[in-house]
């Protein structure tokens, strides 16, 4: 049930990181892929993504990806994106695994960049270090390397096997998904799990159950997919996160799609692939 953004085959080269000369003369050599980036958007055309080295701006930070089938793959940063820049959200389900793997990890590391600029010790701006991998302090000697925070989000069930959707108050009318959240120091995915689902909908649920994850770079996490059983079906949504929920069956999903009344998540998401998962096939939107 993975999402394409977590099958890519990406050599992430890192004994090469700290190997800057062989960084600049691998950006050079035009078997390189230069990976245009900004944001959270990618240089892309038709679900492909385009190599943007004729376009590079002349002060682009260089971050090494890695490797793909033998090609090294760097990107560039640009400071806002130029025509031919999609977002990564618009276009990840139509990349090949190989590029999706590159685009999130490109995505991911731009995205830490943009938001650690300065040393959170003494406040002094920090520099580039490691292929893009670390940010240096050049006033007290610290290190600081790319965060990712784990998140989980949970296909919870009832007995008569329905799924429960929800629908967070700032998303637009009509679109739900699954209960999601964040791990919060000090306890397990599973724990997390157990605490959102009872935070937000008011439900106790039983076993947990690992799916799958992916990494979602917006701008820094990584999805843990699990199932849940509740062990009751009246909810109760908190009102401040989720704004309404629904139980629906299998039989009647495909109508409510199709009337317009609820809008699924996106296909490049592992949200709407368990989703899917527990539907037993693909759904149109």
């Amino acid at each position: 049930m993975l999402p394409e953004l977590a099958l890519g085959r990406l050599d992430r080269l890192a004994l090469r990181r700290s190997d800057g000369r062989w960084i600049q003369r691998s950006a050079q050599d035009p078997s390189t892929f230069i990976v245009g980036v900004s944001g959270g958007d990618v240089f892309a055309d038709q679900g492909l993504l385009c190599d943007a080295r004729t376009h590079l701006p002349e002060a682009a930070e260089l971050l090494l990806i890695g490797s793909v089938q033998g090609t090294t793959h760097i990107a560039a940063t640009f400071p806002a994106p130029l025509p031919g820049f999609r977002s990564l959200r618009e276009i990840g389900a139509a990349l090949s695994a190989d590029q999706a793997a590159v685009a999130t990890t490109a995505v991911a590391l731009h995205q830490w960049h943009r938001t650690h600029t300065h040393c959170p010790r003494c406040g002094t701006a920090t520099v580039l270090a490691m292929g893009g991998w670390e940010r240096h302090c050049p006033q007290d000697g610290s290190s600081h390397f790319p965060r990712t925070d784990p998140a989980v989000i949970v296909v919870i069930t009832d007995s008569a096997d329905r799924l429960l959707l929800a629908r967070q108050a700032v998303w637009a009318p009509h679109r739900f998904s699954l209960v999601a959240g964040y791990v919060e120091p000090g306890e397990t995915p599973e724990q997390a799990v157990a605490r959102e689902v009872l935070e937000e909908v008011g439900l106790e649920v039983g076993q947990v159950e690992y799916l799958g994850s992916q990494p979602w770079p917006f701008p820094a996490s990584l999805m843990l997919a699990y199932s849940a059983r509740a062990r009751a079906t009246d909810f109760e949504v908190d009102g401040r996160e989720i704004e309404e929920a629904m139980w629906v069956s299998r039989t009647e999903l495909p109508s409510l799609l199709a009337g317009g009344t609820l809008l699924l998540p996106s296909r490049v998401s592992i949200a709407r692939r368990a989703l899917e998962q527990w539907f037993g096939s693909a759904l149109e939107d």
